[in-house]
């Protein structure tokens, strides 16, 4: 695998899947496997979950690790071509990215969508010119329309915690004070779309993701139908996609806020999120403090996923 932005890059989800549950047996089998490698993790947007377990997964394969905050301790990156640089920022992307490459085998990269430009944000153009110009492996650690490493991580805690060979899946939107992106959820129902799981999107009316994201995937309005007899529920919040609202609030709906009133409806579902969480608008903290959340065991499989990812990288590099 040269770059990782999507579920199809891994190939066989199965064989990903088995090679992640073999790394979780023991993180430590293949040390010596990125000996004399380095991992540049580029951060133009904060993080705690994908810092911390990308780093542990590339030491966990014996790599060295820098980690690059855009804009806080590097110069300020201006992205556009033809523009005039005289504002505040120094250093133009396509100067910098050559020159991380030349200080690394692997980069990973995290930047977010701005919802200024929806066509720019759908194309990834960030994303895709540390792809171009870096001369070296790139993956998403979180872009502006997926965040693959967070659905693979997702994926793992599924298959560890199903009761059934097909389980019913419902990713549903939930308030929030603020616009978010929409690359957790398309992310999420773009592997989910991947499996044989019932798979169901309840969002309010003007909240529909893009159609090639949502797929073969059911999608209601009715939140309570979408719950009845569930066995995962996935809470996300994410702004309006469809224009004229892209990237807008449209609902702060508090009905949407998944608590144990919705909970009571499904088959004694599981809850998880991807992490931070509004505590009590994203779900309640009676849900959420529950034994039926995961979201712990969630987020330690994150590790897990940027492990594989980094794994299959290293084994092309060979």
């Amino acid at each position: 695998m040269r770059h990782f932005t999507n579920v199809k890059d891994l190939g066989n989800l199965q064989d990903a899947l088995k090679m992640a549950f073999e790394i979780k047996k023991d993180r430590f089998k293949d040390i010596e496997l990125g000996r004399n490698k380095t991992a540049m993790l580029v951060f133009f947007n904060s993080s705690l979950r994908t810092r911390l377990s990308t780093q542990k997964a590339a030491m966990n394969l014996g790599m060295n690790v820098m980690v690059l905050d855009v804009n806080q301790g590097a110069w300020k990156l201006e992205t556009e071509r033809g523009v005039i640089m005289d504002g505040d920022k120094s250093e133009h992307l396509l100067e910098a990215v050559p020159v991380m490459g030349s200080y690394c085998d692997i980069i990973g990269v995290r930047s977010f969508a701005h919802f200024e430009n929806k066509d720019e944000d759908y194309n990834e153009m960030i994303l895709n010119q540390f792809i171009k110009y870096s001369g070296r492996p790139v993956f998403s650690m979180e872009a502006a329309t997926r965040h693959p490493l967070q659905s693979f991580a997702d994926l793992i805690t599924i298959e560890e915690y199903k009761t059934k060979e097909r389980p019913k899946v419902v990713l549903t939107w939930a308030p929030h004070p603020r616009a978010l992106p929409q690359a957790v959820p398309n992310s999420f129902a773009e592997w989910m779309n991947e499996t044989d799981y019932d798979f169901v999107i309840a969002n309010p009316e003007g909240y529909n993701l893009a159609p090639e994201f949502v797929g073969k995937a059911k999608v209601t309005h009715n939140q309570d139908e979408a719950f009845e007899g569930a066995d995962f529920i996935y809470a996300k919040n994410w702004a309006a996609y469809e224009d004229p609202n892209y990237g807008k609030i449209i609902s702060k709906d508090m009905n949407w806020t998944v608590s144990a009133r919705q909970m009571a409806l499904t088959n004694n579902a599981r809850f998880m999120h991807c992490l931070p969480v509004r505590r009590n608008m994203i779900v309640t903290d009676e849900v959420i403090e529950s034994p039926q959340s995961i979201v712990i065991p969630e987020a330690a499989n994150r590790e897990i996923s940027a492990q594989t990812v980094l794994k299959m990288i290293l084994e092309d590099l060979k």
